[in-house]
């Protein structure tokens, strides 16, 4: 069983079902999921060129997501933990919905509550850039939360969203740390002593972050991995880097495949470019760690913390 706690699949569904298409994840089961991906959060991106119509645009990603799960028989949408158990032992795909960036949102703590009853139960506060709850990594200031960021995680708590601060710019995730006691995670970062990328993390900030219980999703970008030559065997290495400072319960996986959006398709690591590597994946890790510390990085460490969280 494997956990993936961030794919943009949300994004190709939503283009894909707009050129006519219909079940586009069953008829892509395949392609997408390799019969190895057990669970995995679909993230409704917040695209730069739809900040301006950032709450139509993730209602209508949502809305054809749902109706594409409805018509691909092989998944289930999710909002529990039991849900996805439950999922997983009819042998059905377990899909959670999540936000990546607040932008939806806009400044309404509303807004968050309606997207809750919509299904989501993963907010990535930003992206890149700043929006209503903070600053992004790219963004040029170096703010941190706002005050609405502030009130956006208190009502998250209340709610039972889990908050993901990989995007957000390092003076935020300190904010963050300051104002919530509940585990995070950081669904897509890899370590910044490994590969000087601003969305990488430091390694006080992998720290924090296993403090609170919460966890690290290793992801597949390459330029998170290695500048010159990114390969399989390095991406396992900002795992191992983990793991030997914080131990192997804070860390697990959020993939982050892009190789299917048209203007990301060049960007694979060597020797993991899509789901169906996901097996050489874990025979490296069968060579590095026991089969108890295996399950638990590949499934188990996102389901402690998403049931601590979400329930």
């Amino acid at each position: 069983m494997i956990f993936d706690v961030h794919s943009d699949l949300p994004t190709y569904i939503y283009e894909e079902r707009k050129k006519g298409r219909s079940a586009v994840l069953e008829t892509e089961f395949s392609k997408f999921f390799s019969g190895h991906i057990t669970s995995r959060v679909m993230a409704v991106w917040s695209r730069p060129e739809k900040r301006a119509t950032a709450l139509r645009y993730a209602l209508e990603v949502i809305n054809n997501l749902h109706k594409d799960i409805i018509e691909s028989p092989s998944f289930v949408f999710v909002t529990n933990v039991t849900e996805m158990q439950e999922a997983i032992k009819d042998n059905k795909v377990a899909l959670w919905l999540g936000l990546e960036g607040g932008e939806p949102i806009e400044d309404s703590l509303d807004l968050l509550e309606v997207f809750y009853n919509l299904g989501v139960r993963v907010l990535t506060l930003t992206w890149n850039l700043r929006n209503a709850i903070g600053d992004g990594v790219l963004e040029r200031t170096k703010g941190g939360l706002t005050n609405f960021g502030v009130e956006v995680l208190g009502k998250a708590e209340e709610l039972g969203i889990l908050i993901d601060i990989s995007h957000i710019n390092e003076n935020g995730f300190w904010d963050v740390i300051e104002t919530t006691a509940f585990p995070i995670i950081a669904s897509h970062s890899n370590v910044y002593s490994l590969c000087k990328h601003s969305r990488n993390l430091k390694d006080e900030q992998i720290k924090a972050i296993a403090e609170r219980g919460g966890v690290i999703g290793i992801n597949a970008i390459p330029s998170f991995i290695d500048h010159e030559a990114p390969t399989l065997e390095k991406m396992i290495n900002h795992l191992k880097y983990i793991v030997d400072l914080v131990g192997y319960k804070y860390v697990g996986f959020g993939f982050d495949f892009v190789y299917y959006l048209g203007n990301q398709s060049g960007k694979r690591v060597k020797g993991f470019e899509n789901e169906s590597d996901i097996p050489k994946l874990v025979r490296a890790l069968e060579d590095i760690f026991s089969k108890k510390e295996i399950e638990a990085i590949v499934f188990k460490n996102f389901e402690r913390v998403f049931e601590r969280v979400v329930g």
